[in-house]
């Protein structure tokens, strides 16, 4: 297969010096903006959707949805969301008919992880599947773990699993978690047998090293 995109580059040539800073100042400090009445609508969906007893996947910024049916086809014992912000990625044409153990969702992850934390409900796994690497210094907070948000997302618990075609943004990633749940976690070079996403398969046919880091979170009390 034929792929020419180009990896990231940037300015940065690791985990970006602030990084430890923000995190710290966002663990202190919790997210506070007012919900959208879009999310808190898509967030009830949700719920009317989910039997609330099969584990719960969320799979963030699922783009066209391609992950979240590869999710759900590998797990049918799970309930598996895909959330995006995109309705224009959420409704272009897919492969194969959503499983019924799958829902997408045009939403913010912002609010989602915040209705979820304070109605006390744990997912069993959280995907972060190639996200924006927002690779200028200067985005360090547009990046997941340097948003104000991130503290929220740890704190609800489960197998976590970012991949990443950007060493740097996964390396971030692991120093963050660490520092904020004070448990082991690093970034590791990986080769994946089957394309979870559409991007997936373009970095690798590219060329691109492929990063992923796995954790098991601590719910919360």
């Amino acid at each position: 297969m034929f792929a020419n995109s180009r990896p990231v580059t940037s300015s940065q040539p690791g985990p970006h010096s602030r990084l430890a800073e923000v995190v710290a100042r966002h663990a202190q400090h919790p997210f506070q903006k007012p919900f959208a009445d879009y999310n808190r609508a898509a967030y009830a969906t949700l719920l009317a959707a989910w039997d609330g007893r099969s584990p719960l996947v969320l799979d963030t910024g699922c783009g066209v949805g391609a992950s979240t049916q590869n999710l759900a086809a590998q797990q049918p014992d799970h309930f598996v969301v895909g959330i995006d912000q995109s309705l224009d990625r959420l409704q272009r044409g897919k492969p194969a008919p959503l499983p019924d153990n799958a829902l997408l969702l045009r939403a913010d992850m912002v609010d989602i992880w915040r209705l979820l934390a304070a109605d006390g409900i744990r997912p069993a796994q959280q995907w972060m599947l190639y996200p924006n690497p927002w690779p200028k210094p200067e985005h360090l907070q547009r990046r997941w773990h340097g948003h104000a948000v991130f503290p929220v997302a740890l704190a609800l618990g489960g197998r976590l699993e970012l991949r990443s075609n950007w060493q740097t943004y996964a390396e971030e990633h692991a120093l963050a978690v660490s520092q904020l749940c004070g448990q082991p976690c690093h970034a590791e070079r990986w080769q994946p047998h089957d394309f979870l996403t559409p991007f997936e398969r373009k970095y690798h046919h590219s060329g691109h090293a492929l990063w992923r880091v796995v954790v098991d979170l601590p719910a919360a009390s």
